[in-house]
């Protein structure tokens, strides 16, 4: 049976990582694109010539011609500006948007019946780009943060509990960004729902930190934004629409008309499948909930206005 081939733009730190990821779990062969000559070539060479130690047999193609990528199956968009400390995710705006279009237009060329998932920030407006550059139906434009903002959040939660990350589930909604909605009823250890194992102070602390979790990355290193858990996210996505595996996962999806929003890509809880966002696995949030989400959504339509 031939192999499901994913494409990866831009071969910086999130995209090369991600491709080290899915062709050191043998997830597909992957291709790894960007516009600086050299770059992706010697990341790829040097991929390939860890195979033998590590023992996958994936191929690993790295290139600045989309030609190459044709035919993927999962088209990954990481290309753009990282945020500097003291940038906001809205400053970097019209500069990702001009990249994010161009490479969108440039996989649908040759890959046509791709699923495009977008992590470029500012994550939710990207998405747009994306969706209207490409005109693919929304189940197969996604966005990747929930599943980080969701990791970022558990991993908080079970060392605050002194527990396996595996026994922890933990659910974020909303936009990609200050204004993100965890939802603490939600989120679990062993089952049990953390509302009643942490008290209202220590979980909205949780919640803080899970807001500015990037930005506490991006603080510590000076230079660039994280990495590895991001691209950790893409490739549990990755992984469930190659394999159908119809995870439950939060994704920046389009919305017409779910959790009482309209034309926006916001996180949502979605089932990812072989077809891509197959559905929207809608949940009951309550008001206070509900509120948090519609000013998750106001904050996502401000940048898509800013768009235009």
């Amino acid at each position: 049976m031939p192999r499901h081939k994913v494409t990866v733009v831009g071969a910086g730190n999130v995209g090369a990582t991600t491709a080290q990821r899915i062709i050191e779990t043998g997830l597909a062969d992957v291709c790894l694109i960007d516009i600086v000559p050299g770059l992706p070539q010697g990341k790829a060479l040097d991929l390939m010539e860890a195979a033998p130690v590590v023992g996958y047999d994936v191929e690993i193609c790295g290139t600045n011609d989309y030609a190459d990528t044709a035919g993927a199956k999962v088209a990954i968009i990481t290309s753009g500006l990282a945020r500097q400390p003291g940038m906001s995710r809205d400053d970097l705006l019209a500069k990702n948007a001009a990249i994010v279009r161009s490479v969108t237009e440039q996989i649908v060329a040759v890959s046509p019946d791709a699923i495009i998932i977008v992590v470029t920030n500012p994550l939710d407006a990207m998405c747009h780009v994306a969706m209207q550059a490409s005109g693919f139906p929304r189940e197969r434009v996604i966005g990747m943060a929930g599943v980080l903002d969701s990791a970022r959040f558990r991993a908080f939660i079970a060392q605050e509990m002194q527990v396996s990350v595996r026994d922890v589930r933990a659910f974020v909604l909303g936009g990609h960004g200050d204004t993100m909605v965890p939802l603490p009823r939600y989120s679990t250890v062993g089952g049990v729902p953390i509302t009643e194992l942490l008290s209202a102070e220590r979980i909205e602390q949780l919640v803080d930190r899970t807001r500015n979790g990037g930005a506490e990355v991006v603080a510590l290193l000076k230079s660039g934004s994280a990495y590895y858990a991001p691209a950790a996210s893409v490739v549990e996505m990755v992984e469930s629409i190659l394999f159908d595996r119809k995870r439950v996962l939060p994704c920046a999806y389009y919305l017409q008309g779910e959790f009482r929003t309209s034309g926006l890509f916001v996180g949502v809880p979605v089932v990812l499948g072989a077809g891509g966002a197959e559905r929207i696995f809608e949940i009951e949030l309550a008001a206070d909930e509900q509120a948090a989400f519609d000013a998750s959504a106001a904050s996502v339509r401000e940048l898509v206005d800013k768009l235009g």
